[in-house]
């Protein structure tokens, strides 16, 4: 990161490039942040484009810390004022009042259509779903387009997240 901006924040700056990070940067290391912050900083004005890093980002993350910060706000900080006695909500709070509680993420969504989007749906319990794509539409989606995507599954590997093992 440190490398890129050295090498293109002029080039931002000139195309009017606003640099925009979405994630926790404060938990990174201060020189990759402070680097992040200065090209936010430097950018602020721009208005041709928009350039988002997602560094330190998870989207569950995103909307539990969205829900308490909305808690604090509507609260006027009476939330914090109780000292411990109400706990901030936690990953696993939100999703035991989510429709589909104790079922579990999705594995594999199938998208039917020829659509590449997922438009909305299940985009909590999608956070490590592999995505299948397909041109059949469902009407026409019968037993067949149905092992095809469950192969494809089977050969996908899985890391939720993390890296592959080598």
């Amino acid at each position: 990161m440190e490398e890129f901006f050295k090498k293109y924040l002029d080039v931002c700056l000139e195309k009017g490039v606003r640099i925009r990070c979405s994630g926790a940067i404060n938990r990174i290391p201060p020189g990759p942040s402070g680097v992040l912050k200065n090209a936010m900083e430097a950018t602020r004005h721009c208005t041709a484009l928009t350039a988002n890093f997602c560094i330190n980002y998870g989207s569950r993350a995103e909307i539990v810390r969205a829900c308490n910060r909305l808690l604090k706000k509507r609260s006027g900080g009476f939330f914090s004022r109780l000292k411990g006695a109400i706990r901030p909500i936690s990953e696993e709070d939100l999703e035991s009042e989510l429709y589909t509680a104790g079922l579990g993420d999705v594995d594999l969504l199938v998208r039917p259509g020829g659509e590449f989007r997922i438009s909305n749906f299940l985009l909590w319990q999608c956070a490590y779903a592999e995505l299948y794509f397909t041109e059949v539409y469902w009407p026409d989606f019968d037993s067949t387009e149905l092992n095809r995507a469950l192969e494809w599954f089977r050969n996908r590997s899985r890391r939720f997240g993390g890296l592959e093992n080598s």
